[in-house]
């Protein structure tokens, strides 16, 4: 007698985490496949520059023979981008990196040669080179994108923001330790395409509909649970804005929101978020929920002063829209106006 296999049906939480595991899948695999092609081109690339560099060819004495070299290959390969100006550009990059270490020239290795000429044309030393081509290779940056990144200095920014957490006082060391190895103090938000501060549902929608970026910005281990994620309590119904689950950490990890500045009164309500989901949905096996507030700018200060006597592990950070952090500003105080005169 044959087995006969009875279907149940998926309840919308399960076909959301297939769904979202089936397009980690396909675009974790476009990302190789436009790396390989990436790599491809710029090994040529680097091999026509180190021939001009070998034959002594410079804009001087060289400039009829790198016409006429131009001509014969883009006869051969029309499609390569072949121009003068750009075997010249060959040169520049063979000359530019051919000294470095091996991690440099890898990581420039896989991207777009767009996005190679617009780091020659700032003076970044090789650690931040290797940055900025990591940030695009893992994070699927565009030109305009790495552009504003480069005009806002966004490495230093990186650099100087304290980490604004209590999770030393609220977890156990090690975990502590690798939460704050997870966690940012600033998110760059740039994907989302915002050229002026979103009011935070649609902020909350546009990261939603770019989750997958989302969650490489965040970095790996996180999965995404869902939005206006619901917590009933006594009769009253409470809404996380984002709900991830870190798969090393063993913890869920709630998201909220805020367009402005960071306030105080934001870590009262994250704190009782955190209180119901470690109630009502942490398996026995989980850590403690953590949560963090994702503001357009926060003071390390007061952030620290309002999470000292905190019991659960909370962290603030700030987002940026690849703008200059005065300009962000500017922008954020118009949108603030806007809305106290509605």
């Amino acid at each position: 007698m044959n087995d006969i296999t009875i279907s149940r049906p998926f309840d919308e939480g399960e076909y959301n985490e297939l769904l979202q595991q089936a397009v980690e899948v396909i675009e974790s695999s476009r990302l190789q496949i436009a790396k390989q092609l990436n790599s491809v081109a710029i090994s040529s690339y680097w091999e026509i520059g180190k021939l001009l560099e070998t034959r002594k060819l410079d804009s001087k004495h060289g400039d009829g023979i790198v016409k006429r070299l131009s001509i014969d290959l883009k006869s051969k390969y029309p499609d390569m981008g072949l121009s003068p100006r750009n075997l010249w550009d060959m040169k520049k990059f063979y000359l530019r990196y051919y000294e470095c270490d091996t991690k440099l020239r890898q990581a420039v290795a896989v991207l777009p040669w767009s996005h190679n000429l617009l780091l020659m044309s700032y003076d970044l030393s090789p650690e931040y080179v290797v940055f900025y081509s990591n940030e695009v290779a893992t994070k699927g940056w565009s030109r305009d994108m790495l552009r504003q990144a480069l005009k806002s200095s966004y490495h230093l920014s990186i650099e100087t923001v304290e980490k604004s957490n209590n999770f030393i006082t609220t977890l156990p060391k090690q975990q502590a330790e690798y939460a704050n190895e997870v966690f940012r103090s600033s998110y760059n938000l740039g994907f989302i395409d915002a050229i002026e501060p979103l009011k935070e549902l649609e902020l909350e929608h546009r990261l939603v509909q770019k989750i997958t970026t989302f969650i490489m910005e965040l970095g790996s281990g996180f999965s995404f649970i869902g939005n206006q994620h619901t917590l009933t309590f006594n009769d009253k119904e409470y809404r996380v804005d984002l709900l991830f689950f870190h798969r090393r950490l063993r913890s869920m990890v709630a998201i909220e929101l805020k367009i402005g500045e960071f306030k105080p009164e934001y870590v009262g309500k994250m704190n009782f978020y955190l209180s119901l989901l470690d109630k009502f949905e942490k398996a026995p096996d989980e850590n403690p929920s953590i949560g963090i507030i994702l503001c357009a700018e926060k003071d390390h200060l007061e952030v620290e002063l309002t999470l000292q006597d905190v019991n659960k592990p909370i962290a603030v950070a700030e987002y940026q829209y690849l703008l200059p952090k005065n300009k962000l500003q500017e922008l954020v105080a118009n949108e603030m106006k806007k809305s106290t005169n509605i």
